[in-house]
């Protein structure tokens, strides 16, 4: 029994050496880590903030172009509609921006920003679909072209969906 105290004095004295190392290796790398940790996290924050003032601000204008066109009638016009689901669409792409910039607050894993990023991409496109109008090329051939590549995205987009969703995390499961 006496020679287990002894093992533990030695390592009670040796034990205050190892933490000295690193505390003087880390401090000034530390410092610089830490002040550039604390400035990417402030963005973040101040990131985050103006997407949900953009939203609230997107919000009340939406509002108020709706209310402006139910006396003049303008709320039947199909072009007018549109335009309404064409800035709800982009306001939901902002709240997917936020979901994503706080997901990177929160260092959430990978997957989830992953998939915030798909939805986001999702979202975009249909708004593109929706707003699509051939009278706005200047050719036939471009109208197509951009038809095409909005399809090729779309079609990419939905199957990294798909792939994320079922290739699940074997951690989980």
């Amino acid at each position: 029994m006496a020679d287990s105290p002894s093992p533990d004095s030695s390592d009670d004295s040796s034990a205050p050496d190892p933490p000295a190392e690193p505390a003087t290796a880390r401090t000034s790398g530390d410092r610089v880590f830490d002040v550039t940790n604390r400035f990417i996290h402030g963005v973040e924050l101040a990131a985050a903030a103006l997407f949900a003032l953009l939203f609230g601000i997107g919000v009340v204008d939406l509002a108020i172009q709706i209310a402006e066109s139910v006396p003049t009638g303008a709320i039947t016009d199909p072009n007018v509609v549109i335009g309404f689901i064409e800035t709800g669409l982009l306001l939901l792409i902002i709240v997917e921006v936020y979901e994503t910039v706080v997901a990177y607050i929160e260092q959430s894993d990978t997957r989830r920003i992953v998939r915030l990023v798909i939805y986001t991409g999702v979202i975009a496109m249909v708004r593109k679909v929706i707003i699509y109008r051939t009278t706005e090329y200047e050719s036939a051939e471009s109208a197509l072209f951009a038809a095409v590549s909005y399809t090729i995205i779309i079609l990419g987009l939905v199957a990294l969906l798909y792939v994320e969703r079922s290739v699940g995390n074997p951690l989980t499961k």
